[in-house]
Formats: C-alpha cells, sequence, structure tokens
C-alpha cells in the first residue's frame, strides 16, 4: 500500500507538504510555510497538520521558503529524524531560515511600535519560532548529490536529480519497495526552465510509474528571456527619464542573483543608464556568496564566465547593502536607483520600507519579476489596486507597477508538457498529480495533458489522500 496525502501547496502555490505512506515507513515531501493575508498564515502555519513522531525522514527539493521554511516549526514540535538535501540546498537554509526567523522578529518589533502610537485596528504578529529553531533544523540535515541513491527510510531509496530552478534544486525521485511490488515517484519540486541562465537545464529520470509536478504557470506561457531582459531595460529607461526609483521586490535566492546577472549583462551591452543599483536584503549578500561556493550548479556559460575571473555577481555601480542605516539612507536619497530587496513577495523584509517609501509618488515604479500567491501584498500590486497595506496601514499607489513574467523561473504550459512526455517516454508512467498551482492553472494544464492521452490526471484538494 503506498498512499499520498497532500497537506500543503494542493490547489495552491504556498505552503508545500506531501506525506508519503508505506506499509513500512512514512516520508514527508517538503516542509514550507504557507504564505497569504497575515491572519491565515498564522493559522495554516502555527500547527502543523501531521504527526512528527510517525515521520520516518523528511525530503527536502529546494530551499525556498515555501518548501523549506517550516522545517524549525517541525523541530520545535519535536522531530529529530534526518533531513535529506543536496549540498548546495543544505547551504542555502542556514542563511535562509535564520533569516525567516529574525523577519519574524523584526516585523513583530514594527508592528508592536506602530501599535504602541494607537493603529488599535493592527493585529500583533505572532512569532512562529526562533532561531534557535532554525539552528535545531539546519543540524538534522544530511546533504546527498546528484544522481547518488540514498536509502531514506524502510523500503525507500531516494535520488536527487537536478530541477534547474534555483542553485541546489532537485527532481526527487522515490524508488518504494512496499508488499513485494516495486514503484518509482518523481517529485518536481519547483521545475526549472530551459536555457535560464547561470543554471542547467533540468533533468528527466526513467522509469517512473507516478510523476507529482507542479503547476504553476499551467495555465501561461513565458516570453523569451532575452525579451524578458529588453522589457526590464526599458522600465528602466522610462523611470530614469522621470527621475524615479525601481523597486524589484526578489527573492533572495535565485530571482535576485539572476536579475543581478540580467542587469549586469545590460550594461555591458549599454542598455542600462548610469544609475546606482542596490541589492538591499543582507540575506541576498549571504546567498550569493552561496552561489560562489557552488559553481558545480552551474551551466557551462556561468562557469567558464566564472573562471575567468569576471563574477557574474558583481560590476560597476553595483552595491550590496547589509547595514540598517545604508538601507534607510536609500530612500532618504533623491534622483533614479534600482533597488532590489527581499522578500519576493512582499510579505516581509527590507522591501516594505522601500514600497512605502515609493509607493505614493508616480515617478516610481515597481517591478514585479515572480509568482505573487493570492492575497498577498505582491498579488494586489499585481492587480494594480489604488490603495494597498503595508504594515498594517493604508497606502495610495500613485507608482507605476511593471509585471515581467519573463524571469521566472518555473517552468510554464509548454515546458510542464514536454517534462510530462519526456517522463512517459522513459518508463511506464501511470498517473500524473498536479500541485503548487492555483485551481485555474491546474485545470488548464490538466485539460491539456487529458489530450495527449495521459491516463490518469489528478489535482488534489488540501487534506485529500491519493492510493497508488
Amino acid at each position: 500500500m503506498i498512499e499520498i496525502e497532500f497537506l500543503g501547496g494542493a490547489q495552491t502555490v504556498t505552503g508545500s507538504k506531501h506525506l508519503v505512506r508505506t506499509s513500512r515507513a512514512t516520508v514527508l515531501l517538503e516542509c514550507g510555510l504557507f504564505q497569504g493575508r497575515r491572519r491565515d498564515a498564522w493559522a495554516q502555519n502555527h500547527e502543523l497538520p501531521l504527526d512528527h513522531e510517525s515521520l520516518d525522514a523528511v525530503v527536502l527539493s529546494h530551499a525556498h521558503i515555501d518548501h523549506s521554511g517550516a522545517l524549525p516549526l517541525l523541530y520545535k514540535q519535536g522531530y529529530r529524524g534526518t533531513i535529506f538535501a543536496t549540498p548546495a540546498t543544505r547551504d542555502l537554509c542556514v542563511p535562509m531560515l535564520m533569516d525567516a526567523a529574525m523577519i519574524q522578529e523584526a516585523d513583530a518589533r514594527h508592528i508592536e511600535r506602530l501599535i504602541e502610537r494607537d493603529h488599535a485596528d493592527i493585529e500583533p504578529a505572532q512569532l512562529l519560532y526562533t532561531r534557535d529553531d532554525a539552528v535545531g533544523a539546519v543540524e538534522l540535515m544530511i546533504t546527498v548529490p546528484y544522481r547518488r541513491r540514498q536509502v531514506v527510510a524502510p523500503g525507500v531509496t531516494c535520488t536527487f536529480f537536478d530541477a534547474g530552478h534555483v542553485l541546489g534544486s532537485a527532481i526527487v525521485v522515490l524508488d518504494i519497495d512496499d508488499d513485494g511490488e516495486h514503484t518509482r515517484i518523481a517529485f518536481t519540486g519547483d521545475l526549472g526552465r530551459h536555457h535560464l541562465p547561470i543554471l542547467r537545464d533540468p533533468e528527466v529520470p526513467d522509469g517512473a510509474h507516478c510523476l507529482i509536478m507542479e503547476s504553476t504557470y499551467g495555465d501561461r506561457l513565458h516570453a523569451p528571456i532575452e525579451q524578458a531582459g529588453d522589457a526590464l531595460a526599458e522600465v528602466i529607461e522610462r523611470t530614469f527619464k522621470r527621475g524615479g526609483k525601481v523597486i524589484i521586490p526578489s527573492f533572495a535566492l535565485e530571482r535576485a542573483q539572476e536579475i543581478v546577472y540580467e542587469l549586469k549583462q545590460l550594461k555591458a551591452r549599454g542598455r542600462l543608464p548610469n544609475i546606482p543599483v542596490y541589492v538591499d536584503s543582507p540575506l541576498t549578500v549571504k546567498l550569493t556568496e552561496v552561489f560562489k561556493q557552488h559553481p558545480d550548479c552551474y551551466d557551462r556559460e556561468t562557469f567558464d564566465l566564472l573562471n575567468s575571473g569576471d563574477s557574474p555577481f558583481d560590476f560597476e555601480g553595483l552595491h550590496y547593502v547589509s547595514d540598517v542605516e545604508e538601507s534607510k539612507a536609500i530612500d532618504a536619497k533623491e534622483g533614479p536607483a534600482i533597488i532590489l530587496s527581499a522578500s519576493g513577495m512582499c510579505e516581509g523584509g527590507r522591501v516594505l520600507h522601500h514600497l512605502r517609501a515609493a509607493i505614493g509618488r508616480p515617478e516610481n515604479t515597481v517591478v514585479i519579476v515572480g509568482f505573487q500567491a493570492e492575497h498577498t501584498l505582491g498579488r494586489r500590486l499585481v492587480e494594480r489596486r489604488d490603495e494597498v497595506r503595508i504594515f498594517g496601514l493604508p497606502y495610495r499607489r500613485e507608482a507605476e507597477v511593471a509585471v515581467l513574467n519573463g524571469f521566472s523561473a518555473h517552468a510554464d504550459q509548454a515546458g510542464l508538457l514536454d517534462y510530462a512526455e519526456s517522463v512517459r517516454r522513459r518508463g511506464k508512467l501511470r498517473r500524473v498529480i498536479l500541485v503548487h498551482g492555483e485551481p485555474g492553472a491546474q485545470a488548464a494544464l490538466m485539460k491539456e495533458l487529458d489530450a495527449r492521452g495521459f491516463p490518469t490526471v489528478d489535482a488534489p484538494s488540501a487534506g485529500q489522500r491519493i492510493r497508488l
């Protein structure tokens, strides 16, 4: 008996958690935080919907917080088993989980100060976990290189393949021997795109019977990455002419490094005006250092660039900012600037302070370069709401909002369909299960998969169980 229970990342793009049960073992795929409205996020996150004592192992596909961010909470609630991840994922989780705890603490202090100033309608922020819990979770991690088989639980062997999504991201393949039968499950985690800068293309495993596949962009196609770079240059140019600032909320892992790399290319081609560029995120600074330590994950072009002594993550006019006072000074300076800052969905971190300073001025532009989940500030900006709430207070939006989905590190509909076809060609694929996508995207992708003759396609809801 093999059963999969979908506890998070089911008909939504946040909080990924998938529980694989056999007659001999229980393995958790992912342990991510739910992101959205503060009240809803607390309700979803503060109590994990699983029994940690029943877990034999946790397997992590990559370090993004919506996949890894609840690991400290799992530790806090008593889990002391092993967490398996690639070496780069483990190295990235160290600063990312620590930063997630620190942001919770900083935001709670900031909101508490606002409440003390008689803003009584603001809900206090509550901590999910501390930095000690983050350290405890990281101590449970054991690293496994790509393409090396690892026994993770009785009757369950795991192999990681490159997912091409972020540094260290993995396609997780579970080989399960149960009740005298062998079943191979392939889980994409977040599936990358082909021909993106920095990382290699996604790998395709052989022999999968069941494919658990993300579906974030199951209903749309991306523009070529080259067009995305041109579109970014045009946004910067018109904002520069207005004398405004370009605010780019950016995930500290991968997206920030990709945007920095793209800005470097634009500068080399003469497409970037003489404008200061600030990467204002202590976490991004730390993660960029981790990138430099893992050239084994790079594609050939980036590897050769690094070997030539020309860092992909540095150019004249680029400033990495860690100091708080220096961060505050950026908003106080008049004149054009480009500011990359976390978090990517505008749900915490320094980007909120930059947005608060910039949102009410029409010369400024907010550039959205990643998927924005429902009920996040980022989604409200994508919807171009006239008024948005930042730190619980309303602000009139006068700034331009530009949405550049071409920078996404997720495969689009065509990429997802091609990947499913490739898996089917290399094995006896009997079932496709769609996760990490909103209902509309999943419905469109299911229709295309059905049209191509895939035998069984599911899009489970939260809490649903599927028996293989």
